[in-house]
């Protein structure tokens, strides 16, 4: 699978910009803050319907516009199809397939996949749980398009729950009279449900991307692991993997822990308040691994995620937004030489020597909002 054009209109810095693109390595050469990285955070939009650099959308439209919009013709073999997404910040986005009537963004979720590396990742190992739930949930609904409902059933009944609790912290601080809390019994049931559901895909992701990340990393930095990735779920009553079983943990949880969370007002307990544990060796990687073995770390999480969706199937985008100058030449040519057979990898740098000789393909230069081949 790759992509064979991009269009943009009113994304990020560019009024109109229209990107042929060709299986193999394409590069973006060019000074920052040129609109490089806009590019490759458009391809990256349409796998994921997020930016790997800003939480909401407002930022992706262009100053003075109302609206964004992304489109990409996809090869997939033979079969070609052509997306395109709408953004309009403080609305509902819209999304299109083939031109066909209006569709939901997210079923434009699996045509497009995309491993995106960028100096971000270094979150996923130094950064908050937060960066590490992303990370499990964008390759689950990589895997499995059809959790991206999953994910906004929970956030959704999570945001509901909480509202229920808030309000019952508030009638207790303020000595009002005490609410009917049955309601929250309903609630406990959705969290659970769904909540499990989105916990055992975590857990069958995190068994699975395991070996494949101790892989990489020896690939990275021979001789430098083992890692270890370690889900730990938010109470330690949670130990099933079965659906029905983690069901039944989550219950049992949110019931013990609903005194403490309507004194605090905010639900303690679920999915939204894991961590995966990563280890170097015997120690935590997050406060012992060195700045180098992170980027290493970082990146075999990447380079695992790549190997297992291309296992199971439709070979996803490789975008590698400013890495090389991050690395040492050392890790620099190890990432190249790993990522060069890729169907299609789509690179940003400042200048030409930040690109490895071994990525050699098209090339773009990019400069005051114009993108030329050279």
């Amino acid at each position: 699978m790759h992509v064979t054009h991009l269009s943009l209109a009113d994304f990020r810095s560019y009024a109109r910009v229209e990107v042929p693109l060709d299986p193999g390595v394409t590069a973006f050469v060019g000074p920052n803050g040129q609109g490089k990285t806009n590019l490759v955070e458009a391809v990256g939009y349409l796998a994921t319907l997020g930016s790997h650099r800003v939480s909401s959308d407002a930022p992706l439209v262009r100053m003075g516009a109302d609206r964004a919009v992304i489109r990409a013709q996809v090869r997939q073999g033979e079969r070609q199809q052509l997306i395109e997404l709408e953004l309009n910040p403080g609305k509902a986005n819209r999304a299109r397939i083939n031109r066909s009537s209006q569709v939901r963004p997210r079923d434009v979720l699996g045509i497009i996949r995309t491993v995106l590396f960028a100096p971000e990742d270094l979150a996923l190992v130094k950064g908050d749980p937060g960066e590490r739930r992303r990370f499990l949930d964008e390759l689950i609904t990589a895997r499995a398009p059809r959790m991206a409902g999953v994910r906004s059933d929970y956030e959704r009944v999570l945001k509901q729950r909480n509202t229920l609790l808030k309000t019952a912290a508030l009638a207790r601080r303020h000595g009002g009279r005490t609410m009917d809390l049955s309601t929250l019994d309903v609630w406990d049931q959705h969290l659970a449900r769904v909540g499990a559901e989105l916990l055992a895909q975590r857990l069958d992701l995190v068994a699975a991307v395991q070996p494949l990340t101790d892989k990489a990393y020896e690939q990275l930095a021979p001789g430098g692991g083992p890692v270890s990735l370690e889900y730990k779920p938010s109470s330690p009553g949670i130990v099933g993997h079965a659906r029905e079983e983690l069901y039944e943990q989550l219950m049992a949880a949110l019931v013990e822990a609903r005194k403490q969370e309507i004194e605090r007002g905010v639900t303690l307990v679920g999915p939204h308040r894991d961590d995966v544990i990563i280890k170097l060796g015997q120690l935590p990687a997050k406060g012992y691994a060195s700045h180098g073995e992170s980027w290493s770390y970082a990146l075999a999480l990447r380079l695992a995620s790549y190997d297992l969706l291309r296992a199971e199937g439709n070979e996803p985008v490789l975008i590698l937004d400013d890495v090389f100058a991050e690395l040492d030449t050392r890790r620099r040519e190890r990432l190249a030489e790993l990522v060069a057979p890729g169907e299609q990898v789509l690179v940003t740098a400042a200048v030409d020597d930040d690109v490895p000789g071994v990525l050699t393909g098209t090339r773009y230069a990019v400069s005051d909002g114009t993108v030329e081949r050279v």
